[in-house]
């Protein structure tokens, strides 16, 4: 868990800062049943297609995102949020500057 963020309100898209060409991220919790992480990219920015074992909750922060699962394409906006089954590909570009929050959360049909 990151210490420097308890009991202590915050502004979900301050947590992280925008950086020109670049994708930057800060873990907020790590545990056995997940994590926690905020991303900020710029513009034309993003993840390349790969899998996680666990299932991902995208909580969209500011600006304009296109993730693909399973070749299907989603605009994602500030406001919004996408979850991405477990062991499906999946990719994002950042539309605009665009800020997330991803929770990964094991369940219990994922447990070994």
């Amino acid at each position: 868990m990151n210490e420097n963020l308890i009991g202590v309100p915050v502004t979900l898209a301050d947590v992280v800062e925008m950086q020109a060409g670049a994708v930057v991220s800060r873990e907020i919790v790590r545990a056995e049943q997940g994590t926690v992480t905020a991303f900020a990219f710029d513009a034309g920015q993003g993840l390349s297609e790969h899998t996680a074992p666990f299932d991902a909750m995208v909580v969209a922060l500011e600006g304009e995102v296109e993730i693909t699962i399973a070749g299907m394409a989603h605009r994602v906006v500030a406001g919004q949020m996408l979850i991405m089954p477990a062991g499906k590909p999946h990719a994002l570009l950042a539309v605009t500057p665009f800020k997330m929050l991803l929770v990964l959360i094991r369940t219990q049909s994922q447990e070994a």
